[in-house]
């Protein structure tokens, strides 16, 4: 730097990267600090707010002082001090090690103030940085034994390969599920996660929301579950979610009959973990979604692309967000080795005849995959009576729903429709069959203010017209 430089200095103003401090003080950690957190900057000792320049020595000792403040920072910072005319110049370097505090706490640069952090502000910088790790924090709330599900560890260990004989605690300790300290064993976040038994006391958003929609929109729900088991039951729930609510069709070869699935089941496996493996755990009010629509699977995750990540990079690069929530599925099969998932997704996909599953990152990471269309000529290029079929759970229930919009079509009371169907728990029914059609918008009250009313009826909405005509439809199409 020349007299030239610090002549524009001097002219351009304090701003993001440029600071003017008429002294040496104590208080030059918190701009040093600031500067490191950002993007780096100057600080141009002996200059005042309007940038006159008051001047200050260049003495050995002054140097000896700034730099004995630089390195009491935490960690240090990395500064260069050069002196022009009476003006002492120290460039500070952005830090690798965000973030950076000093005595008085930690600081940033906003435009030309250097402000101090909030807790909150703390608390988003260190995620943003890395510094803090959802999966490697250690959760106070949790009491040891209490808390812990031994019937889920167990299953883990089962799945895992690792002998049942060690010590428990041990193991815990060395799967990074938990840490010891003072006698203690204190569980990490992740380990929660896998062996609580009530994951949701700790976290409200662990749990995946399943949800088959009418059609090709979010708009009519014809079945929703929440499941809330922990890491590993989630997703053996919601891929049974997805099988009851999707199709099969058989292809018959010799004596053999082959299943096949609407979907790509081992890529939605693979899907639904990276879901939950890769979220952003410290969004709170939002979990993981698995929709169903007749056209497609839509797998949502809250928080999008790690730091790091761009979308182009997926199939090619590896970042992962949560590294011991993704061990401890790694250790039971539910993963392979970090950085295949995706090529797994296409890779299945291709090979039960369904298209590339699509990606989007915007916020959140959506995964969207599409059908099968199952042939329907032999290869000689007669015609193949291959249709798809149902899950027998799944028929059963949805005609159930079906007959009720049916006898709904004229208005009848509770006592009515247990009757017709055959039934004698009320308060079942209700709960189970009637009350979800009602909150679809397909069945409404003839009294809604008074629910329970011994005069209540139940009657077919113009919308519960409409999915009970286009299942009849279905039915027709399917006796052809």
């Amino acid at each position: 730097m020349n007299q030239s430089d610090l002549s524009i200095l001097l002219q351009e103003g304090e701003g993001s990267m440029l600071e003017y401090k008429e002294s040496l003080s104590s208080a030059l950690a918190r701009e040093l600090v600031a500067f490191a957190n950002t993007a780096g900057g100057k600080i141009l000792l002996g200059v005042r707010d309007d940038g006159s320049v008051r001047g200050i020595k260049d003495t050995n000792d002054i140097r000896a002082r700034i730099q004995d403040i630089a390195r009491n920072c935490d960690p240090p910072v990395k500064i260069l001090i050069t002196h022009i005319d009476t003006v002492t110049i120290i460039t500070v370097r952005e830090s690798s090690e965000k973030p950076v505090q000093c005595s008085d706490g930690f600081f940033w640069r906003q435009g030309a103030v250097t402000q101090k952090l909030t807790r909150e502000e703390i608390r988003t910088f260190f995620q943003k940085e890395g510094a803090i790790r959802f999966d490697l924090s250690i959760s106070s709330k949790f009491k040891y034994p209490q808390d812990f599900d031994a019937g889920k560890f167990t299953n883990w260990l089962s799945k895992s390969g690792i002998s049942s004989n060690g010590n428990r605690e041990d193991i815990l300790v060395n799967i990074e599920a938990t840490e010891r300290s003072g006698g203690k064993l204190l569980f990490r976040n992740a380990g929660i996660l896998f062996f609580a038994k009530e994951p949701r006391r700790f976290f409200n958003q662990a749990y995946i929301t399943c949800i088959l929609f009418q059609g090709t929109t979010n708009v009519r729900i014809l079945d929703r579950k929440d499941f809330a088991g922990g890491a590993v039951a989630d997703i053996e729930d919601s891929l049974r979610f997805i099988e009851r609510n999707t199709r099969l069709s058989y292809r018959i070869e010799g004596l053999k009959r082959e299943e096949i699935p609407e979907y790509p089941m081992a890529s939605l496996r693979e899907a639904i973990t990276n879901a939950v493996m890769h979220r952003d755990w410290f969004i709170e009010g939002a979990n993981v979604f698995v929709q169903i629509f007749s056209d497609r699977i839509e797998i949502i995750s809250p928080g999008g692309l790690p730091p790091g990540m761009q979308q182009t990079d997926l199939g090619h690069k590896s970042v992962r967000r949560n590294p011991i929530i993704a061990d401890l599925y790694h250790r039971i099969g539910f993963i392979e080795k970090a950085g295949t998932g995706i090529e797994r997704m296409r890779e299945g996909a291709r090979e039960s005849g369904c298209p590339d599953p699509v990606f989007d990152a915007d916020g959140f990471f959506t995964v969207t995959f599409t059908p099968i269309q199952p042939p329907d000529r032999h290869q000689d290029g007669t015609k193949k009576a291959l249709r798809w079929h149902q899950d027998s759970t799944k028929i059963a229930l949805r005609r159930e729903k079906m007959d009720l919009l049916k006898i709904c079509q004229i208005e009848s009371n509770l006592g009515e429709i247990l009757s017709l169907f055959g039934r004698t728990d009320r308060t079942k029914f209700r709960k189970h069959i009637l009350q979800p059609l009602v909150e679809d918008g397909l069945l409404e009250l003839t009294i809604p203010d008074r629910p329970t009313s011994k005069n209540q009826k139940y009657r077919i909405t113009p919308a519960g017209k409409e999915v009970l005509h286009e299942y009849l439809s279905e039915i027709t199409a399917d006796k052809r």
